[in-house]
């Protein structure tokens, strides 16, 4: 029972940190008239 507990804490501890990954460039915002170059870092 110790075990199930220990990874289902693991399990929820880690989730929120997956989506914190970039896929791809961002863009930019739609009607913004302000110029900015983003990074490609």
């Amino acid at each position: 029972m110790r075990q199930v507990l220990v990874i289902l804490l693991v399990v929820v501890l880690a989730v929120p940190l997956i989506g914190c990954g970039r896929k791809g460039a961002p863009a930019p915002p739609g009607e913004s008239s302000y110029p900015r170059t983003y990074p490609t870092k």
